[in-house]
């Protein structure tokens, strides 16, 4: 198995364990499918100038292979407490921030079995604590915001003034409460950012440093970032070969854990929110993108607020939500969870189409893995299933090209015209917020029967990096709302 390949095949929980307290003396478990895996962590670091922590004996990051229970400690020489990060095209972790001796850090981690961090001092040219970051169709990341910090920059660098003033994140600080950290931050199909921070939004062009356009305020006013902390979605993007394409967001939740989303077509000359009633009020929750195109909001809080342990009443009960139902039946409880899962929990997409998720509030000896398997895995649609037989994971595609991905399925009732190819971005968890996280509906052009219960689904890829920014990519094919496992492929 190729380094790639490798890396694609773990999950990198490499920053989602931050807050786990572990003494050297005792175990730390995961529990994966069931599975228990026990290994000890000693301490590794001594610096008598950090401010926190001296000795440190805690495991701030792992790299966890899902599938064969496996994790392998890896070395962080400074705080990531609070930071953000992506994947960066290349299959690079770049990971951004965080406090004290970590505020300027750049922590990369490439993918093969004995790689480790390498941090890079004064990587950032600001402070970044609680900050958010995206990648753009240049390969680059753009990192927004942090406490204190009312500006913007770029890594890798390519500007001697890095540091960018962006007076909308002064403009939506509230005094000692904040209520714009973690701001969330999607790329727009016109290349520009559209950025929510409290309760407003903005269509950014980061590269002239123009806003564009001014969203209306959520009705209501209450302020959905940290430590309020909602969470937010880009939906799926669909026809992607239309000459207009459509690009709407999803905000849901805020302090005081009340029950309503909105939702806006960033796209529309005139937006207005639209505002949706969930079926449970929760508070500190995570929305995941799935592959057949619906989204899964899970854990949280019933009550309180991010941080300083006042979470209170667990929301045990996931709830999925169909972006393209009618607004009266789009959402849907599903199955409650056994583990209470609040402040510092994430969740992460896998490429067989289960859900991972982990951590919570950072209290030692917690056993924090499990998977969430949503109803399209159930056994009784087996069937229905596809199996992608070709192309091999880690192909290479291009923009704006047509592409036959063949898939087997066992069953005498296929129907061709459900079929549908999709492409999910990894995303980067922190504090409620995926970033990048990014689903693309490619449809398809057309299905052929090859027998053998064989099928050749065409579709065209995304024709710019507006839609799709290049890099690695979840690819499944989704049949009855049925989806297959994922391959990666590079888009370039």
């Amino acid at each position: 198995m190729g380094a790639l390949s490798f890396m694609f095949s773990t999950l990198l929980l490499l920053l989602q364990l931050l807050f786990a307290s572990l003494p050297h003396h005792r175990t730390l478990t995961y529990a994966a499918d069931g599975q228990i895996l026990g290994r000890r962590i000693y301490c590794y670091r001594n610096n008598p100038t950090d401010t926190a922590l001296q000795v440190d004996c805690t495991a701030h990051s792992v790299e966890y292979d899902v599938f064969s229970n496996k994790f392998r400690a890896l070395t962080v020489q400074t705080d990531v407490w609070c930071s953000s990060g992506a994947i960066m095209p290349d299959s690079n972790l770049f990971q951004t921030g965080g406090f004290n001796n970590g505020e300027r850090r750049v922590r990369v981690f490439s993918p093969c079995r004995t790689c480790d961090w390498n941090e890079i001092p004064n990587g950032l040219t600001a402070k970044r604590w609680y900050a958010s970051n995206h990648i753009l169709p240049d390969g680059r990341q753009i990192i927004v915001s942090g406490r204190g910090q009312f500006n913007y920059e770029f890594i890798p660098k390519n500007i001697v003034a890095n540091k960018i003033n962006l007076p909308f994140l002064s403009e939506t600080n509230d005094k000692v409460i904040e209520n714009n950290l973690y701001p969330f931050v999607f790329l727009n199909i016109d290349g520009n950012l559209f950025i929510f921070a409290n309760n407003q939004a903005i269509l950014f062009d980061y590269v002239n440093n123009i806003v564009i356009k001014k969203y209306p305020m959520i009705p209501g006013g209450e302020p959905r970032s940290y430590p309020s902390t909602g969470s937010a979605v880009l939906l799926p993007l669909k026809s992607l070969k239309a000459a207009t394409i459509e690009a709407e967001v999803l905000v849901c939740t805020f302090l005081a854990a009340l029950d309503t989303c909105a939702r806006i077509k960033i796209t529309d000359p005139n937006p207005e929110w639209v505002m949706e009633t969930m079926p449970l009020a929760r508070v500190m929750g995570d929305m995941i993108l799935l592959p057949n195109g619906n989204v899964l909001l899970i854990n949280g809080a019933g009550s309180g607020t991010a941080g300083w342990e006042q979470g209170r009443d667990p929301v045990m009960s996931l709830v999925l939500y169909r972006p393209d139902n009618d607004i009266s039946s789009r959402f849907e409880v599903q199955n409650p969870t056994t583990i209470p899962r609040m402040y510092h929990f994430t969740v992460a997409l896998l490429h067989d189409g289960r859900v991972l998720v982990g951590g919570s509030n950072p209290h030692a000896f917690y056993n924090f893995t499990e998977a969430f398997s949503p109803a399209y895995l159930d056994a009784t649609f087996d069937n229905l299933r596809p199996t992608i037989i070709a192309p091999k994971s880690m192909s290479g595609i291009r923009y704006w090209k047509k592409y036959i991905i063949q898939v087997v399925i066992n069953s005498d009732k296929v129907d061709e015209s459900s079929m549908l190819v999709t492409m999910f971005a990894p995303a980067f968890n922190m504090h409620s917020f995926s970033m990048n996280q990014r689903l693309l509906i490619l449809g398809n052009d057309k299905v052929t029967a090859v027998g053998n219960s064989r099928y050749n689904v065409e579709a065209t890829t995304p024709w710019s990096g507006n839609l799709a920014p290049w890099g690695f990519y979840l690819l499944f094919v989704v049949h009855q709302g049925i989806s297959s496992q994922g391959i990666w492929v590079r888009l370039h």
